[in-house]
Order: structure tokens, then C-alpha cells, then sequence
């Protein structure tokens, strides 16, 4: 009995760390994969090196590919660690929606530029539908001047 309640707790806990948003991002994240593994392999060099026979303040203050291991580690883990701080980076479906906007605000800029039934059509939706107005004149037309034919008789 108590190996299925062990069991029962590791798969819980194996849930609860496939939940965890860092578990997520340590997957989804190939640069924070290659900075933890790079921070890893200079470490290991680093502590091969430190004991290799020398005595460590010798190799810590003299050897300079020790302390350029523990710089490539040190960047490593900083650049690690900043990367779990901003959090999950944004996927493709942001960009692709922002590609699919881009296309379809284009292509209805398009069809408003080159069909004039569209264009009145939406000019119609936007503004109201364009009255007839004809004109009737309400006053009498002028009488025309005399022609000097008519005035010398």
C-alpha cells in the first residue's frame, strides 16, 4: 500500500512541475536550453581545472582559462536566468494573426480603391445614401432686354 501512495505523490508532483510556467519555457526555449547548457559545461571545466593538482588560490588568481570558464558561466546563467524573468515569449500565432490583419486591411484598401460600386456602397453605410436634388427655380425668368429693332419702331 505504501507503494501506490508513493506513487500517487510522484505523479501529482509530476503534474504540479508539467504545470509550472518555468518547466514550460525550459521546454518551449531552445536559448534557455543552450545558456543552462553552456553554463553547465564551463562549470564542470572550471572544477576540472581546479583540481588538477594546483593549489586552488594559485589556480583562481593565476590560470586564465579557469577564470574565463567561470565568465562564460557566470554569462550563461545571467542570461538564464533573465530570460525566466520576462517570462514566455510571444509564439508565432501573434505574428501570423498580425500578417492575416496586415493582408486583409490591404486587399480591402484594394477593393475600396479600384470598385467604385464599393466605395459608394461603403460611403453610404458611413454617411447616409446621397439624396436627388433637383432644382425648380420659384422666381420668373427676366424679361429680355429690347432689340434695337424693336425700339426703333
Amino acid at each position: 500500500m505504501a507503494a501506490k501512495s508513493k506513487a500517487a505523490k510522484a505523479g501529482s508532483a509530476a503534474l504540479a512541475v508539467k504545470g509550472s510556467p518555468y518547466v514550460q519555457r525550459l521546454i518551449q526555449d531552445e536559448d534557455l536550453r543552450d545558456n543552462l547548457r553552456t553554463a553547465f559545461e564551463s562549470t564542470r571545466t572550471a572544477v576540472d581545472r581546479l583540481s588538477n593538482g594546483k593549489t586552488p588560490s594559485k589556480v583562481i588568481l593565476d590560470d586564465k582559462k579557469f577564470q574565463k570558464e567561470l565568465q562564460n558561466a557566470s554569462e550563461a546563467l545571467r542570461d538564464a536566468t533573465q530570460a525566466l524573468r520576462e517570462g514566455p515569449k510571444k509564439g508565432k500565432k501573434s505574428k501570423k494573426r498580425g500578417r492575416k490583419l496586415l493582408v486583409l486591411v490591404a486587399g480591402a484598401g484594394l477593393a475600396l480603391a479600384l470598385s467604385e460600386g464599393l466605395r459608394n456602397k461603403v460611403l453610404d453605410l458611413l454617411f447616409g445614401a446621397e439624396e436627388e436634388f433637383d432644382y425648380t427655380s420659384t422666381t420668373a425668368p427676366a424679361a429680355p432686354p429690347p432689340t434695337p429693332a424693336a425700339a426703333a419702331s
